[in-house]
């Protein structure tokens, strides 16, 4: 399967990705996470929970490795958090450095590939290498599954983003990403604009508490003025024609503490 895991800036992605990998790490003989911006730390750090899976910072080094050196390093770490060097590794690298993980992860089989921020590795202006595209192609055949996790549908290749058989959306602000949703989903797009704001009727697995609102998150505000969702709504669908609607808390409940930075507040 491959899977479209998107949701805007501040609406709860990252936790929501990694509750996720983290429940279908046993589901795969490998899985490989390439981490644009250190979001899914949680899950190689025993402070912050079982460290199911390994840690790799690809940078300068890791740009030359050709397909023998990746084998090796994905054959001794069948559960692998790949982490982009920030200061080292433009978006472009990073690119070509998912492409050669990706190429010899398909060879390995029964994996599951995580992109967070997919809209760099797969971007919709620009060449996109062939063995991202082809991952979420020709992917399945070879026994790889795949999630595209992005705060910007918008800029996410299209042939990545229509190939995704199911998808897991939460709350939008961006009209154009929300145009983006409306080309793959089956009901009104405007269910992602959050906030709960009325809607037309809406089917019932899309209602909330029996009213037809658009999604809604619950936060709260930590002792620095940091702001953090402690909840949110999400819907399911896929090219199967099911769709569900749900809070994430009733949904996923994760082992590992998701540790990536929230940015502090601006004051004004």
């Amino acid at each position: 399967m491959n899977l479209a895991f998107a949701a805007g800036s501040g609406y709860g992605k990252s936790w929501g990705a990694q509750a996720v990998t983290e429940k279908n790490l046993h589901n795969y003989g490998r899985v490989l996470v390439l981490d644009y911006k250190g979001e899914f730390r949680g899950l190689v750090s025993k402070d912050h929970g079982p460290a199911p899976c390994k840690h790799w910072i690809a940078g300068p080094r890791e740009q030359q490795f050709g397909a023998a050196e990746w084998r090796q390093l994905l054959e001794a770490n069948e559960k692998l958090v790949l982490e982009r060097h920030q200061q080292q590794t433009t978006n472009d690298e990073w690119r070509q450095i998912c492409a050669k993980a990706i190429a010899v992860a398909r060879q390995l089989g029964d994996v599951l590939i995580v992109i967070d921020e997919a809209h760099f590795v797969a971007p919709q202006t620009g060449k996109v290498p062939d063995a991202i595209k082809g991952l979420a192609t020709t992917g399945r055949g070879e026994g790889v599954s795949s999630i595209w996790v992005t705060q910007r549908p918008s800029e996410l290749e299209e042939t990545v983003w229509g190939n995704c058989q199911a998808r897991i959306l939460g709350g939008f602000n961006s009209d154009n990403d929300l145009k983006k949703i409306k080309g793959v989903v089956e009901y009104p797009e405007e269910v992602h604009k959050p906030g709960g704001n009325p809607l037309p009727a809406l089917h019932d697995d899309l209602l909330a508490d029996g009213e037809p609102v658009s999604l809604r998150k619950r936060t709260t505000v930590a002792d620095d003025g940091t702001e953090r969702v402690s909840n949110s709504e999400w819907v399911y669908s896929d090219n199967d024609g099911d769709v569900e609607r749900f809070w994430s808390s009733d949904r996923w409940s994760p082992e590992c503490d998701h540790v990536g930075s929230a940015g502090k507040k601006i004051e004004i």
